[in-house]
């Protein structure tokens, strides 16, 4: 069998992380490179072996060598790459969040049920061994019915800055950048319900806490303190159609005594801690009892994840496997993710039908 063909669209920091796992996977072959910056797509075409380097990602569409595509631009193009590379012929793997919001999700899979093509969402924490690990034991109703979740990634500054901070390029701050991993993993876990009702909360109470030096954070190759148009905390209790619920809780800055992540679910035969590392609580013969899975890592690694995301990718794309994370998935995660923003902008809960 011929290689799998990809093309990336987008050379910033996240294409670094899907140029590497293609350029480690025997069954892929990179032929080129597409960002604004020419010298820019160039130079990562160079590094990683891709024959072609374009500045118009128009032109790496209509490549015909390539099968499909990683698109890894700012949030505001990533609906009208996604629907262009589909148009185009091509399998795509689109970095989360799938769109800024509901509307152009919704255009993304009208698009995709158009054709035969695989759209994936890049939902990268639900490829990594623990959480496939904690998935098995799901399936096989070790943990009996997930009835609450708790998902939250806290930061104490975490303010990236440039397009991150830029309302219009990336559609909103925490929620839609850190909060959207810990929500998804809870929502994958617990089944994929849907959504019934959102109350949710955005604060812009602390800005970028650019003043703040002595503590490292990324920053974006655009950064500029004084610019910030993003919530800085958003919270929220979800309700599901099947009656369990989630809290989630993020913020890019908070005055907390430490960065934590939390990823829990439970269930009516046993809990599991999935973030920091996984740990599963349960009863046996009248005892409560702590599982540890004995698997090469417990938390999340982006290297191995990232690598297990693009195999998946290449399997859906040639027939061999389902994705498992498809585009109805990033969909119903915009739609949430929207009606938090919604609830918190009118001051009350929102009912989704």
């Amino acid at each position: 069998m011929t290689n799998f063909r990809v093309g990336v669209i987008g050379a910033g920091s996240i294409a670094q992380s899907h140029l590497t796992a293609y350029s480690q996977n025997p069954e892929v072959e990179l032929i080129a490179v597409a960002d604004m910056n020419l010298e820019r797509a160039q130079t990562v075409a160079e590094q990683f072996g891709a024959a072609r380097a374009y500045a118009d990602p128009h032109e790496l569409l209509a490549d015909p060598e390539i099968d499909g595509v990683s698109i890894c631009t700012w949030n505001n193009s990533h609906a009208s790459w996604a629907v262009a590379a589909i148009e185009a012929g091509k399998h795509v793997l689109v970095e989360k969040p799938l769109a800024r919001t509901l509307a152009e999700a919704e255009e993304i899979q009208r698009v995709a049920a158009q054709s035969d093509r695989v759209v994936q969402v890049g939902f990268v924490r639900r490829h990594s061994p623990n959480c496939q690990v904690l998935k098995s034991f799901i399936d096989a109703e070790e943990l009996g019915e997930i009835y609450y979740a708790k998902a939250s990634c806290l930061r104490r500054v975490g303010n990236p800055g440039g397009w991150f901070a830029d309302k219009e390029l990336s559609g909103g701050g925490p929620l839609l950048d850190i909060g959207i991993h810990v929500l998804d993993l809870c929502w994958y876990l617990m089944g994929s319900p849907g959504v019934v009702s959102v109350s949710g909360n955005t604060y812009d109470k602390l800005g970028s806490r650019g003043n703040v030096t002595t503590m490292p954070r990324y920053k974006a190759a655009d950064y500029d303190p004084d610019k910030n148009t993003v919530e800085d905390l958003a919270n929220a209790v979800i309700r599901f159609e099947n009656g369990a619920s989630l809290l989630l809780d993020c913020s890019f800055s908070l005055h907390a005594t430490k960065d934590s992540i939390d990823v829990s679910v439970y269930g009516e035969k046993g809990g599991a801690e999935l973030e920091p590392a996984l740990q599963i609580a349960t009863e046996m013969h009248d005892s409560v009892v702590n599982i540890e899975p004995q698997i090469a890592s417990r938390s999340f690694e982006f290297g191995v994840s990232f690598a297990n995301e693009i195999q998946n990718f290449v399997d859906a794309s040639r027939g061999r496997a389902e994705s498992i994370a498809p585009a109805w998935h990033g969909v119903e995660i915009v739609r949430i993710l929207e009606a938090i923003y919604e609830s918190a902008r009118i001051g009350r809960e929102v009912t989704l039908s």
